[in-house]
């Protein structure tokens, strides 16, 4: 099965929920959680996503580099205009399950 979803207007962590529901199968009748479901999720227009609240400018994202002092920031706002694709699909990643299958379900995610 494929499915289209247009992000304009929608709000990230809404539809970021959706595809994961999408990419799981949980929304067919036939759904079982050991089995790999065959659908495919493209979104379109993600670039016109919305973010509610100050999101952009409050939300930070550290990450070590392994040094002492080595803490780097980068704010939603930075990561967005940097890579959007990556950060919606890691977005969708963390709300997959954790477990084998969480590699191969995410690769049926697709951009336009």
């Amino acid at each position: 099965m494929q499915y289209e979803l247009d992000a304009t207007n929608q709000t990230l962590g809404r539809l970021a929920s959706k595809i994961a529901i999408l990419l799981r199968g949980k929304n067919l009748p036939s759904f079982n959680p050991r089995i790999l479901p065959q659908t495919e999720v493209t979104i379109k227009n993600l670039s016109k996503a919305r973010f509610t609240g100050s999101k952009l400018d409050t939300k930070k994202y550290y990450r070590y580099t392994g040094h002492p002092g080595g803490i780097k920031t980068q704010t939603l706002r930075q990561r967005w205009e940097a890579k959007p694709k990556e950060l919606m699909t890691q977005m969708v990643y963390h709300m997959l399950p954790e477990n084998r299958s969480r590699n191969k379900i995410i690769k049926n995610l697709k951009f336009e």
